[in-house]
């Protein structure tokens, strides 16, 4: 492999990796925030233990995905610096609020979450883990606003003198319609693997309880029929509105992608030439990776069409070979399509891998209605074993996105494709192969050896806290007393003296010095 190939292997697995934690951040926090208020407005101390358990659950994975997600910002300067470079006052400014803003706002709000049981007024606690969730969306927000100026450049010019894009319209970068459909796509999708794994880890442990609940009369395991019960039923209907949810917003995103990606959307449906109406492809097969000899061998009739057009007939859609010939004729020699396997069978496993998330949402909203529990062990196994498909699907969606968007590193905006802008700026694209950074082979063959082993030793790490503390059970009953509905008083004296300063400036506990 050279340059680029070993660059962007280092770059994928990096962000993979670090996506096992990001969609589990964003949709676990409003459902623990979710347990603590119904334990507020309700008084179950079922739903504070709940709220104890799964709260320490995100905040391992939350951990997780602080440390691998600074990789990723260093690397764009490392290892992709001709590429901030280009667009370096573009991609930076979302960036940087989303570390200046929506991270500092998880942060300071999470502290207080974590130290403030107890301590803080109980509105004000809960309201904490509610900033937090409202953060990590807004993380993703400005995250996502980065990747989609790659996807669709908006809001800025080309400077031939300096040669670099420059940022001229902000407003129109923070509103690139390329964003407001796939933020919403990204935080159902997020709703749909918090969802699944509430439901993986509940339901086993209901199933646990519920066998176990005569032996260990008076123990944690009574709560077969109250907790993991209602966290359950929870994660099944938070599950149900996220592949809701990732349909109608992914359908909304596969139409703009036609107009704004076509090459993209030709290489998933492996269309080669132009058609009418053609048959959405459930089956295709190719022996080099190309138009050459690609076979369509089961096709669906009026899908593809509804799915670009809205419209289940009249739909006409332009295949690799047009939309190679006219990137020729506008940007030069050279192939502008992607890698048609990865980017056909991605978007399949995509929507394939959601499947047992929602089966599996129904059958535990089905086997627990009419407030029962269900003790069967093949179904504490089954919950367990689909918690991983909704992470398998968020990769697969990434993986088509970027990969799909191959060989730019910023796709041309179709807007303007062979144009010169007001003012006689040229239109932003760039190819990956002029992103790289000017390393030896060798460079990044050693980091990416050692990220990746590195990674490895954090994967191991995080599935072991994640396995111990779900093992580890909730809070015991009755733990909630000392804190339940308790206004803090600054007066009262916990052991925990805050910090005041005397008279001369020094540092003081305010209590008196022996």
């Amino acid at each position: 492999m050279d340059l680029v190939d070993v660059s962007r292997w280092q770059f994928g697995i990096t962000t993979v990796y670090h996506y096992i934690f990001v969609p589990l951040t964003i949709g676990l926090a409003p459902m623990v925030a979710g347990m603590q208020t119904a334990w507020l407005r309700t008084g179950n101390e079922h739903w504070y233990r709940a709220t104890r358990f799964f709260g320490t659950l995100f905040l391992v994975n939350f951990a997780m995905g602080v440390v691998t997600g600074i990789v990723q910002e260093f690397q764009f300067g490392m290892n992709w610096s001709e590429y901030s470079r280009f667009v370096g006052d573009v991609f930076g400014a979302p960036l940087a609020l989303e570390g200046l803003a929506a991270f500092f706002i998880e942060s300071i709000f999470l502290g207080a979450w974590i130290f403030g049981w107890g301590r803080m007024p109980a509105w004000l606690h809960n309201l904490s883990i509610w900033m937090v969730a409202v953060a990590v969306n807004l993380s993703a927000y400005f995250i996502i606003v980065a990747n989609s100026f790659m996807q669709h450049p908006v809001g800025a010019v080309y400077n031939p003198d300096t040669g670099r894009a420059e940022l001229v319209d902000f407003l129109a970068l923070l509103t690139n319609p390329t964003a407001l459909a796939a933020v919403p796509h990204a935080i159902f999708a997020s709703w749909m693997v918090a969802g699944t794994f509430v439901m993986g880890v509940a339901g086993w442990w209901m199933v646990r309880a519920a066998r176990r609940g005569d032996a260990v009369a008076g123990g944690w395991f009574e709560d077969a029929d109250q907790m993991w019960r209602s966290a359950l039923r929870l994660g099944a209907w938070v599950t149900v509105i996220g592949v809701i949810g990732v349909s109608l917003t992914g359908h909304s995103l596969a139409q703009l992608m036609f107009v704004q990606q076509p090459m993209k959307m030709a290489s998933a449906e492996a269309l080669c030439t132009t058609e009418t109406d053609p048959l959405f492809s459930v089956l295709s097969i190719s022996f080099s990776n190309s138009c050459d000899d690609t076979h369509q061998l089961i096709g669906v009739p009026f899908l593809l069409s509804f799915l670009a057009g809205n419209r289940f007939t009249g739909v006409t859609l332009e295949g690799v070979a047009e939309i190679q010939a006219q990137y020729e004729a506008l940007y030069g020699a050279g192939d502008y399509s992607p890698n048609m396997f990865v980017t056909y069978w991605a978007f399949r496993i995509m929507i394939g891998a959601m499947i047992p998330s929602v089966v599996m949402a129904f059958l535990a909203l089905w086997v627990t209605r009419r407030k029962r529990s269900f003790d069967k062990p093949w179904f504490g196994w089954l919950s367990l074993a689909a918690m991983p498909f909704p992470f398998v699907a968020n990769w697969a969606g990434w993986v088509f996105t970027e990969m799909g968007r191959q060989p730019w590193i910023v796709y041309p905006n179709p807007e303007f494709q062979g144009q010169l802008l007001p003012g006689n700026e040229q239109e932003i694209h760039m190819l990956v192969e002029f992103g790289v950074s000017d390393h030896s082979v060798t460079t990044v063959w050693l980091s990416l050896i050692s990220f990746t082993l590195l990674y490895g030793v954090l994967a191991v790490v995080w599935f072991w806290l994640m396995r111990k503390k779900v093992l580890e059970g909730p809070p015991p009953p009755g733990s909630s007393e000392d804190i339940a509905h308790k206004e803090y008083d600054p007066d009262e004296d916990d052991g925990v003296a805050p910090l005041t300063f005397s008279e001369d400036g020094a540092p003081s506990t305010g209590k008196a010095e022996h």
